[in-house]
């Protein structure tokens, strides 16, 4: 990997991406084969954003969870493997049996076998009474799941594209129009009853949607429920990193350039229109369009003065808040550490109550069950993270700082060890990252990975898509349909892509 020259700033771009997460990856390696000149500015060292990964003392660390959907060989749900084909590139991958283990309240044990069938057995025999609820609301999630993958996914924005899917696959745009409206909540309460099923409903949700069931559109539970037995769980060798690497790769390839340590400061303004981008360094570069991979709040609030914010922006945040950020405990631990059978992936929870607080679930990921070349020799990493607000971490002189950080991560340790019992006698490196982490090396602020609704919402129909009100600026990632996770960046990424490659005739 390498840095490209220096870059007159005279030089124009028909694009100038703002970010290299694999959202905005995406649509410059979309942009570039199509050919567009495209030029991507990464404020970091590497591109990847909350998909990279850092390296300490032998151990290879991703930034974000190791549960990669995306990767299948058929439909087209799989939009990882597709964006990488766009510009010839592979990734090898490792397929993951179980997608989590979960550790619950109550006893209540389980994992989510890649086998759908093997799956709902093992729920079946905990709630037999409620059979035949279960298998109706997956059932559901598999609607929504083969209306979506019996249809490209490109931008919802695009008319022409719309008209030819529905003219296409009527009954699967019919179908997809009925569950956009819908929530989870909604859909499981008219087949389960159980309060301790629908609980299970809810953090099946909250573990990638960062809400409850009653708050997570249906749409996007079609595509997890489902897609995680039909493309699976599937691991990129040599780490999440190798991800952004291939798409950078890629687009180098393609004619595209990307420009690193190039922190974008400011997007410029011509007569009420987006035309270009300033550098710390002073440095300016334009474009016929310009497309933020930053988060919406960084984009309107810090790239663009205050009087540029539109009002549909500001609605937006009406129905919308930032999520979360996390305290992330990156462990190096010897081999020993784990029991016989032990998971990739696991979620440990003791108390329904607090599912939602700062701190109250626990996720896990243990990639080197799966690639063991990014750990030393009989050595296993362990990352482990939990919701935290930046609130928490703030106001604090630097010893305060350390002093509390170390107090977290002993208080992480120490409930992880109902999982994992010799895990304090084990540990060979420890690294902890906070929200204010997250917020200075990934540029995000707060911390946040996202938007998540203030209230019960109607499904999707809240969440912005890539055009903004600004004319040339458009927005892609987790702050756009259809929100978190990198397979959904990747579909915002193929969006934006494909609605900026039509304003652009390309």
């Amino acid at each position: 990997m390498s840095a490209t020259a220096t870059i007159s700033s005279t030089t124009t771009y028909d694009v100038v991406v703002i970010g290299s997460g694999i959202g905005g990856l995406v649509t410059a390696t979309q942009l570039a084969a199509k050919g567009a000149k495209v030029l991507v500015l990464e404020r970091y060292l590497i591109p990847g954003g909350s998909g990279g990964y850092f390296e300490r003392e032998g151990y290879r660390f991703d930034v974000g969870a190791s549960m990669i959907f995306g990767f299948g060989k058929k439909g087209t749900t799989n939009l990882l493997t597709r964006a990488l084909d766009a510009v010839n590139m592979k990734i090898e991958t490792i397929t993951d049996p179980v997608q989590v283990h979960y550790h619950l309240p109550d006893n209540l044990e389980l994992k989510v076998h890649r086998d759908y069938e093997e799956f709902l057995q093992e729920l079946i025999a905990i709630f037999p009474h409620e059979e035949k609820g279960i298998r109706g609301f997956y059932g559901e999630c598999w609607k929504v799941f083969n209306c979506l993958n019996s249809m490209e996914l490109l931008s919802l924005e695009e008319p022409r594209y719309l008209m030819r899917v529905f003219f296409q696959n009527p009954l699967a745009c019919l179908g997809l129009a009925k569950y956009l409206p819908q929530n989870v909540g909604d859909i499981a309460r008219k087949h389960i009853s159980d309060p301790q099923l629908l609980k299970f409903i809810d953090i099946e949700c909250y573990i990638w949607s960062v809400v409850p069931a009653a708050k997570t559109p249906m749409i996007n539970a079609g595509m997890v429920f489902s897609d995680r037995h039909y493309g699976g769980i599937n691991y990129p060798q040599g780490g999440v990193g190798q991800i952004a690497q291939k798409l950078a790769d890629g687009l180098t390839k393609a004619g595209g350039e990307i420009k690193y340590k190039a922190r974008v400061t400011k997007i410029l303004m011509e007569n009420g229109r987006a035309v270009g981008v300033k550098l710390a360094d002073g440095q300016e570069y334009r474009a016929q369009r310009i497309i933020s991979n930053a988060t919406r709040w960084d984009t309107f609030d810090k790239l663009l003065p205050l009087e540029h914010t539109p009002n549909k922006e500001k609605r937006w945040r009406q129905r919308y808040k930032k999520s979360p950020s996390f305290l992330s405990l990156h462990l190096g631990v010897d081999a020993s550490v784990l029991p016989e059978g032990t998971e990739c992936h696991h979620v440990l929870l003791e108390n329904w109550d607090k599912m939602e607080d700062s701190e109250g679930t626990i996720f896990v990921s243990i990639p080197t069950l799966l690639d063991p070349s990014l750990a030393p020799a009989g050595h296993h990493i362990i990352h482990t993270f939990t919701p935290s607000w930046i609130v928490d971490w703030q106001k604090l002189s630097p010893q305060e700082y350390q002093a509390k950080k170390e107090t977290a991560a002993e208080k992480l340790i120490h409930r992880l060890e109902a999982i994992f019992p010799k895990l304090s006698a084990g540990l060979d490196y420890q690294e902890v990252g906070t929200p204010r982490t997250h917020r200075r090396f990934l540029g995000r602020e707060d911390g946040t990975y996202g938007p998540i609704p203030r209230r019960k919402l109607a499904g999707l129909l809240g969440m912005p898509f890539n055009r903004t009100s600004i004319p040339g600026l458009y927005c892609v990632g987790d702050s756009t349909f259809p929100g978190q996770g990198l397979n959904a960046v990747a579909f915002s990424g193929m969006s934006c892509g494909h609605r900026v490659g039509v304003d652009l005739g390309l």
